[in-house]
C-alpha cells in the first residue's frame, strides 16, 4: 500500500508523513530501550492490534527508522532496532514527553502503567543534575523498575532498559509514584525533590555526588 502523504513542501509535514501516523512514535519510544523482538514490542504497546504493529514496522523499515537483524545463536528469530535516523527523534520524544507531562493528571481506569514509560519525562528533568558527568541511574518505583544513562553516549547505545542495569549502577534514586508523576509534569523540580527527601540518592561516584551537589545549590 503506498504511502499517505500530506503532499507538502514542509519539512514538518515529511517529517509526519513518516512518524505522524498513530502506533509510530511509541514505537520508537519502545526501541529507545535497544532491540526488541516483535513480541517484546506487542506486550508493552497495549492496545495495539497484531496487524497495526506488523503494519507500522513494515512502514518504518520501509522509511529508514528502523531496521530488522537475526539475532546470534543460541537465539533464535529477530529483532527490531532504530536506524541512526529513528535515534535522531530521540530529543523529539523528550521535548513532547516534558510537553505532555501537565496533561498526565489522575490515571484513569483504563491506563495501562509501565515503570519505563516515565523514562524520557524523567531524563529530561534529571540530566541537567548530571552536570558534566555521565553514567547510569538505577530508577526504584513502587510501579517497578528501569534504569537511564545520563551524559554523552556512544552511537548505538540504548537511553534506558526496563530494568535494573546488568552491571552496576553509578547512583540508584529512589522515589514514590506521586513524586515522579510530579517531576513529569514539571510541578515539582528535581533539586525540590532531594532537598525534600522525596528523591533519594545512593551510590559513591562521581554522577552520584554531580546530582547531590546540584541539589544542594
Amino acid at each position: 500500500m503506498p504511502r499517505r502523504s500530506y503532499d507538502q513542501y514542509c519539512a514538518l509535514a515529511r517529517s509526519l508523513d513518516t512518524v505522524g501516523d498513530r502506533w509510530s512514535l511509541l514505537i520508537v519510544r519502545e526501541l529507545l530501550a535497544g532491540p526488541l523482538r516483535y513480541t517484546d514490542l506487542w506486550t508493552d504497546l497495549p492496545g495495539i492490534s497484531t496487524d497495526m504493529l506488523a503494519s507500522r514496522l513494515r512502514d518504518l523499515e520501509r522509511d529508514g527508522v528502523l531496521s530488522r537483524r537475526k539475532l546470534p545463536p543460541p537465539a533464535t528469530g529477530s529483532a527490531y532496532e532504530l536506524t541512526e535516523r529513528g535515534a535522531a527523534l530521540l530529543p523529539v520524544l523528550t521535548a513532547l514527553a516534558v510537553w505532555g507531562g501537565p496533561a498526565l493528571g489522575t490515571a484513569r481506569p483504563t491506563d495501562a502503567v509501565r515503570a519505563h514509560w516515565y523514562a524520557l519525562p524523567l531524563l529530561a528533568r534529571l540530566a541537567p543534575l548530571a552536570g558534566d558527568e555521565s553514567g547510569v541511574l538505577d530508577i526504584t518505583l513502587p510501579d517497578g523498575t528501569f534504569h537511564l544513562r545520563l551524559g554523552t553516549l556512544p552511537p548505538g547505545t540504548p537511553l534506558y532498559g526496563r530494568d535494573h542495569s546488568p552491571t552496576a549502577a553509578d547512583a540508584t534514586l529512589t522515589l514514590s509514584t506521586p513524586t515522579c508523576l510530579a517531576l513529569s509534569e514539571g510541578t515539582l523540580s528535581p533539586t525540590e525533590a532531594l532537598t525534600s527527601g522525596a528523591l533519594t540518592v545512593t551510590g559513591e561516584g562521581p554522577l552520584a555526588e554531580s546530582l547531590r551537589k546540584h541539589a544542594a545549590m
